[in-house]
Formats: structure tokens, C-alpha cells, sequence
């Protein structure tokens, strides 16, 4: 089995006759204060052994521009919910030529929303977050040696900084959760808590003397997961935390669970 992925980018706001020739920044094309969107479309199944395609994602094309951006067209006349506009788009798409397997949303480049072909009741919601802190990693059970040999400049006594993005991935029904809850949540148990602090000196959870682990990223992904799980739990909706990701620099990035 394979899944193939397609983004198709395209503006809502003026017509049809907005179509343009460039897919790749968006068809059809923006105009003026359009609003654009990013719709990513995902087929599982078996590939055809004469074409070597799953799917023709040119089939994927057409049925977003001819089907898909009319519905967004008159969603945002009609002050449609995203989740409600992306059940609209996941029955549309299920006549495509492929099993499709889920479709997600970019309504920003940071916030997005998915839902699965096979689970309509429930949508996963992705919001992007940063926080700036400093870190040493130095493992109290190698040598001083051992350490500056594994570590390199990231065993700089004095420690050194990262700009952090932290990307949960929460599991909801739709309408259930606001974009505003998630980000009032994430903010209060691990934006504030961990914004320009020194980890190893400013927090018991990356404390080693005091219990805590290191603060490589995989381990800040796995310590925070631990923190915001819990604190979503307790929303009334009772979302669920699938997975948390975080960067610490644009090359490098830990996801927990995976």
C-alpha cells in the first residue's frame, strides 16, 4: 500500500475568473485581499502497474478547483466553521478515483485542521507556538571529555540559546475545542513556564542534580507532552493530545510520541 499527498493553494474572495496558470503559489490566484488557502489531500491504496500512479494527482487538481473552491467561495459568505467547510470538502473528495485517506487545512501557515476519511467525528487540530531558552547538554554519567566529544558546542558550560516552535497535535470533535482554548492552555503549562529561562538552571524538569533529564529536544518533546495531555483533559470537550512536536532550529525537530 502507499499514501500519495497533493497540496493544491488557492484564493477564495473573487470568482472563478481568478483562475490563473500558477499552482504552485495558488489557483486560482489571489486578488487584492483574497483569502488563501493550502488544502493538503491524501490517497492510500495500491499503485496501478501500467501507469506507476496511485492516483493521477492531476484528478486531485481539478476536483479541488471544481468542487472544493466553490464550497470555500460561499463559506466565507456564510461564516461556515472550518471543521464544518472540511467535512463539506472530505465528502467531496470521496468520489475521487483513490481511496482517499484525510484531508488537512492550512488556514494559516501555523494553524491547520484534519480530519481522517474513515473518522468524520472527530478533527485534528495543529497550532504552532515559540518560545526562546538557553540549555547545556552535559550527561553527569560520561567525562568531562565524553562530553565535549559528544556534545561539541552544545556542552558550552555557560550554555547556549534556541529559538523553540512547539507544534501539539490535538484530537477533538469538531466545534468542540476553540483555536482560542488551545492557545490559552498552551500558553499557561508550556509557553510561560519555559519562555527565556536557562532550562538546566530554571526548571526542575531539566534539572538533572534535581531529577530532571536532559534538555535535548527529544526530551523537551516528551516532557511537555507529559504537561499538556493532562491540561487538555480537563477541557470540558475532554480533547485528546496525539503528539507534540518541537523544533529547535528549522533542521532539526523531535516528535512524542511518533
Amino acid at each position: 500500500m502507499h499514501t500519495l499527498t497533493r497540496t493544491v493553494r488557492f484564493a477564495v474572495g473573487s470568482g472563478s475568473d481568478a483562475r490563473g496558470v500558477n499552482g504552485f503559489a495558488g489557483n486560482p490566484h489571489v486578488r487584492g485581499l483574497d483569502r488563501h488557502y493550502e488544502l493538503q489531500v491524501s490517497c492510500r491504496g495500491s499503485v496501478d502497474p501500467v501507469t506507476g500512479y496511485l492516483i493521477d494527482i492531476k484528478a486531485i487538481d481539478r476536483a479541488v478547483r471544481d468542487r472544493v473552491v466553490p464550497l470555500f467561495d460561499h463559506a466565507v459568505t456564510t461564516n461556515t466553521s472550518p471543521a464544518a467547510l472540511l467535512s463539506q470538502t472530505t465528502d467531496t473528495l470521496r468520489s475521487l478515483p483513490a481511496p482517499l485517506l484525510a484531508v488537512r487545512l492550512f488556514i494559516t501557515p501555523y494553524h491547520s485542521i484534519e480530519m481522517a476519511a474513515m473518522d468524520p467525528t472527530t478533527v485534528l487540530l495543529r497550532q504552532r507556538f515559540d518560545f526562546s531558552a538557553a540549555h547545556r547538554l552535559h550527561s553527569p554519567s560520561l567525562s568531562d571529555d565524553e562530553n565535549r566529544s559528544l556534545y561539541g558546542k552544545c556542552n558550552n558550560p555557560r550554555g547556549h540559546g534556541h529559538n523553540y516552535v512547539v507544534e501539539p497535535a490535538v484530537r477533538c470533535t469538531p466545534d468542540t475545542l476553540s483555536l482560542a482554548d488551545l492557545e490559552a492552555i498552551t500558553d499557561r503549562v508550556i509557553i510561560q513556564p519555559f519562555d527565556h529561562k536557562h532550562l538546566n538552571e530554571d526548571t526542575n524538569e531539566f534539572n538533572v542534580a534535581k531529577g530532571g533529564v536532559l534538555p535535548s529536544v527529544e526530551n523537551i518533546a516528551q516532557v511537555f507532552f507529559s504537561r499538556l495531555a493532562p491540561a487538555l483533559a480537563q477541557h470540558p470537550s475532554k480533547p485528546t493530545l496525539e503528539r507534540i512536536t518541537v523544533w529547535e532550529t528549522d533542521r532539526t525537530c523531535a516528535t512524542y510520541p511518533s
